[in-house]
């Protein structure tokens, strides 16, 4: 698709920049780390992510949007083969996808090599839009892998899957946002979409609480599958967010990418 990775950039970009700005005045809870240097770390680990995927395009040239093409061109998947409106397809690929992204997090939390690299996500000792960034690469590229297995398997319009990529990531950096909503705002909101609030829970240091809440976008498989919690039980000012690491060793780029190959 012609200026895709542009236009991707350019929201990327817009949406981080009004979402950072947001949280600087309307801030949630104080933030514990010194800024610069997890900021430093975690842009650092998303500019690895994009370069990994990068080469991953060379063994697979039809990552995801590209495999939609692909998938439309040889007539594979579901919606190739049988014939809906465009409308209902457009939807049903978005849910579809939707659910997939929430199951693959939901394993990333069971299987313990899965977690491994998830850990790299859940270490961040705070919790603002960047978080929504700090991603392993190895991690980022299975999910990758599931995402392009997921579209030949479904066939769904480029154009649906460029959309859901877009969202996925608008509403992946808005609900890790230090964001301050109000509570009539937040409990409109978290009917359809995960807030803040809501996913902040997901990142606290109980086990009990980091198992729940696996949605990005729509709130509506957690409720669905009961691994919803309202929130958190110390509340959201006294929680502690991030795991057993709450010191500075997250905030560091080597100590990040190393941390799936520490035994515990």
């Amino acid at each position: 698709m012609e200026n895709e990775a542009t236009y991707r950039l350019g929201i990327f970009i817009g949406l981080f920049l009004i979402l950072a700005l947001g949280e600087h005045l309307l801030p949630r809870r104080q933030l514990r780390a010194r800024k610069p240097n997890r900021w430093l770390t975690n842009w650092a680990l998303i500019i690895i992510d994009s370069a990994s995927l990068r080469l991953l395009a060379i063994a697979i040239p039809a990552l995801a949007v590209g495999a939609a093409w692909d998938a439309e061109a040889r007539g594979y998947g579901l919606f190739n083969q049988i014939n809906l409106p465009i409308w209902v397809e457009f939807i049903a690929a978005l849910l579809i996808l939707d659910f997939l992204i929430w199951a693959q997090h939901v394993i990333t939390h069971k299987i313990p090599f899965l977690w491994r690299l998830h850990r790299v996500h859940h270490a961040d000792t705070d919790f603002d839009v960047t978080t929504a960034i700090r991603f392993h690469p190895v991690e980022i590229a299975l999910s990758m892998l599931l995402k392009v297995g997921a579209v030949y398997l479904l066939g769904p319009a480029a154009l649906a899957v460029l959309v859901f990529e877009i969202v996925l990531n608008g509403c992946a950096m808005f609900n890790h946002a230090n964001l301050k909503l109000s509570k009539p705002v937040d409990a409109i909101l978290r009917l359809f979409l995960v807030t803040p609030d809501m996913h902040r829970v997901h990142h606290s240091d109980k086990r009990s609480e980091h198992d729940s809440n696996y949605g990005f976008s729509i709130s509506l498989w957690d409720r669905v599958f009961k691994t919803y919690i309202p929130q958190p039980k110390d509340g959201h000012d006294d929680m502690t967010i991030g795991l057993q690491w709450q010191d500075e060793r997250p905030t560091k780029l080597g100590w990040s990418l190393a941390l799936p190959f520490f035994r515990k």
